[in-house]
């Protein structure tokens, strides 16, 4: 599908994503059409992919491994949403290399604007040698956190805006981190966060800041911003559940070590994450305003306007059966 001459075309990287995807479906909403889409992704002919097409977006093979397919999907691009996938690899310098090669690719294509997905260095407020939480893969505390804050030094130079985000709450329904039942049928639900706070967000409100960001246009350039819809504790997040559920569910601190034990790939990574999120709450939590969010965005949702909307499928991943086993297949949590 062709982009219209007197568009300004905005190419989003992880298109067929949770956050691309959002910003995908946003801006092709966007009653102004202020912006062309241009999706990229690595599997055009995926049925994600043929949807967005069906909705108006070009469709551009590109694979941010591969450096050679970057500078003719960036061709002509006014901006550029970039974010890449850890918990598809679980490498973390394999998406260092990424993030280098979307950013050179778009100082080459002379992109106006760059919005990059990213996270803090825990490692700012925690010693690599801090006993609290082991050291992974080398180097890291939390990797996929980490690793996004090294690659910040990527786009230094360019004209970028830096989007932190928070805990999906896509995870309840999406990623296997709802509530279960045990075996007298209760619902229990497993965050080991203790009573801190948590930021949280729905994956496709994010698309919808990030196109607000790209409508500020050169007035974003240089920020730093945070997105949560709401800032809860695990007891808070359960009594929401259970107004939606019609039962009580009973929210369960799981103690970081113990989550780390679980069977499933990850755990460990994730339990060192809910840590970090628990131990320096203050931190975390002031880095992402959900009033400052919402002032760039004022139809993101609350945590309660989110499972309204989910509560079918929310219902649908909880069932009526006990739990079979103790495992928490959780996948990529921000």
């Amino acid at each position: 599908m062709p982009i219209h001459a007197t568009q300004p075309v905005i190419a989003v990287f992880g298109a067929t994503g949770i956050q691309g995807g959002g910003l995908v479906r946003t801006l092709l909403r966007d009653p102004h059409r202020r912006f062309a889409v241009r999706a990229i992704t690595r599997q055009p002919g995926s049925a994600a992919a043929r949807a967005l097409a069906c909705a108006g977006a070009q469709l551009v093979a590109a694979d941010l491994d591969q450096p050679d397919s970057l500078a003719p999907a960036l061709e002509g691009a006014h901006g550029v949403f970039g974010v890449t996938n850890f918990w598809e690899h679980f490498n973390p310098e394999r998406d260092l290399r990424q993030a280098a090669h979307l950013a050179r690719a778009a100082a080459a294509a002379k992109v106006q604007h760059i919005v990059w997905s990213t996270l803090e260095d825990t490692r700012r407020l925690m010693a690599l040698d801090d006993p609290r939480m082991p050291t992974l893969m080398g180097r890291y505390k939390v990797p996929h956190m980490d690793l996004k804050a090294e690659a910040d030094a990527c786009f230094a130079g360019l004209p970028a805006t830096f989007v932190l985000t928070s805990f999906y709450w896509d995870n309840l329904v999406r990623a296997g981190l709802h509530p279960r039942r045990d075996a007298q049928g209760q619902l229990v639900w497993v965050l080991p966060i203790g009573s801190a706070h948590l930021p949280g967000v729905a994956g496709e409100d994010i698309g919808a800041c990030v196109a607000a960001l790209f409508a500020r246009g050169k007035a974003a350039v240089g920020q730093r911003i945070g997105l949560a819809g709401d800032v809860l504790s695990g007891a808070e997040m359960a009594a929401a559940m259970s107004h939606t559920l019609g039962e009580p569910v009973c929210h369960v601190a799981l103690p970081p070590a113990e989550f780390a034990r679980l069977p499933f790939p990850g755990a460990a990574e994730l339990a060192n994450m809910f840590q970090f999120k628990r131990d320096f709450e203050s931190a975390y939590c002031a880095a992402r305003s959900a009033e400052a969010a919402r002032a760039l965005y004022p139809g993101l949702r609350r945590f309660s306007q989110w499972l309204g909307d989910e509560a079918a499928a929310l219902r649908a991943v909880v069932g009526s059966a006990p739990a079979s086993d103790d495992a928490l297949p959780v996948r990529g949590l921000p």
